[in-house]
């Protein structure tokens, strides 16, 4: 296995597919078209929805893209741990009404462990499939060669992607063996335990039936494959470091962060807390605003000024003196740039509303901070030291 930065993984996902009959498309905008249901793209697969229901052509039936994504039902949990973000990029191959079940796993295969491409340890690899899907399970053993013992059958929960009426199926995911110093070190720990130890890198989802919204399951005539793969996952097995903020383009994000606050990563908790904070939302703003999206009080406009204000305010925490938010963006711009154009010719509009956003909320702040020292000055005067 060959350390590869980030930017590279993406261009040689994208190519291998493009040798396998794919075309290859531009990451779609995060807002996302003609549909209401959604406030930001979120998987690689929403975008197109349509092409997956028959409801539109696709402009070929074998595509690939790498997609910006913007997740925030954690966004308290950002900072605290390792491993949460708002925004990632998903790789991903799909199918509408072409190949299938045959064709992908053998694929997957090829792309993680050939010396060609990512040359990852086959013994390091498990695979899950869904308990009742005996067609994915011989695949995996008969035709590509893995050991039973590197095969796990997990239910509906973990292996089964549904969401409510539609259609749906089974999945097949692929994990990587991180090894012991990332177990949780019980009994009977593998794939599917809470630790760090297997990290899911490939999901396989065979969409092959179609649910009425009442359990009733009929087979689909047309199938489709989803596959999705998040591309720092991939750059934290290949890269073999902690974390998605270690990965290489994060972690040259982060190392900028660092100068500007004078920090250290590592050295003390609160501080790592602030440090990925600012890190991982500078990057979902650069973004969001790229594609269109301003600072406002509701819908996604609230998403990016809650994201912006909570980044700007970690910042004060790091001791940053001053507006710094147009200045992390120009690192966001200059490592993505490659795969995203789009960064770099808006790039003079992100600055505008960053730095307007951000001198917005320093006002606030410092009313704020003045109302707030009247007060305690009027608390001394009075000899108390309890604020109701």
């Amino acid at each position: 296995m060959q350390w590869t930065g980030l930017n590279e993984l993406r261009e040689k996902y994208l190519s291998f597919f493009e040798s396998k009959g794919h075309l290859r498309l531009d990451s779609f905008p995060l807002v996302p078209k003609n549909d209401p249901s959604l406030l930001l793209i979120n998987s690689g697969m929403a975008p197109m929805k349509k092409w997956f229901l028959a409801q539109e052509e696709p402009p070929r039936h074998r595509v690939t893209t790498c997609q910006k994504c913007i997740r925030t039902p954690d966004i308290e949990r950002v900072g605290i741990t390792a491993r949460h973000g708002t925004f990632f990029e998903m790789l991903g191959n799909f199918s509408f009404q072409d190949y299938f079940k045959e064709e992908v796993i053998p694929w997957a295969w090829e792309f993680l462990t050939s010396d060609e491409w990512m040359a990852i340890p086959k013994d390091r690899l498990h695979i899950s499939v869904y308990e009742e899907d005996d067609e994915a399970y011989d695949i995996w053993t008969k035709k590509v060669g893995i050991a039973p013992d590197h095969m796990v059958r997990l239910g509906k929960e973990d292996n089964f992607w549904e969401h409510g009426s539609g259609p749906c199926g089974p999945c097949s995911e692929i994990y990587y063996d991180r090894g012991e110093k990332y177990g949780c070190g019980k009994p009977g720990c593998t794939v599917g335990c809470e630790c760090d130890r297997y990290i899911e890198v490939w999901n396989n989802v065979f969409s092959q039936f179609d649910n009425d919204g009442h359990g009733h399951y009929s087979e689909l005539k047309q199938k489709n494959i989803d596959t999705g793969m998040g591309l720092e996952r991939l750059a934290v097995v290949v890269q073999d470091v902690d974390s998605l903020f270690t990965v290489d383009t994060n972690k040259a994000l982060l190392d900028r962060v660092c100068a500007l606050s004078n920090k250290e990563y590592q050295k003390d908790h609160e501080t790592d807390v602030s440090l990925r904070i600012v890190t991982d939302h500078i990057k979902s703003c650069t973004f969001m605003i790229s594609d269109g999206i301003m600072p406002s009080n509701e819908g996604r406009g609230y998403v990016l000024r809650r994201l912006l204000r909570r980044a700007a305010r970690h910042g004060r925490k790091l001791g940053i003196e001053g507006k710094f938010l147009a200045e992390l963006s120009k690192t966001v711009i200059e490592l993505s740039k490659d795969g995203y154009p789009e960064l770099e010719e808006k790039q003079s509009m992100i600055f505008k509303v960053l730095t307007e956003e951000e001198d917005k909320f320093n006002k606030t702040i410092d009313q704020g901070l003045a109302i707030l020292a009247e007060m305690e000055d009027a608390m001394a005067a009075a000899g108390e030291k309890t604020l109701s």
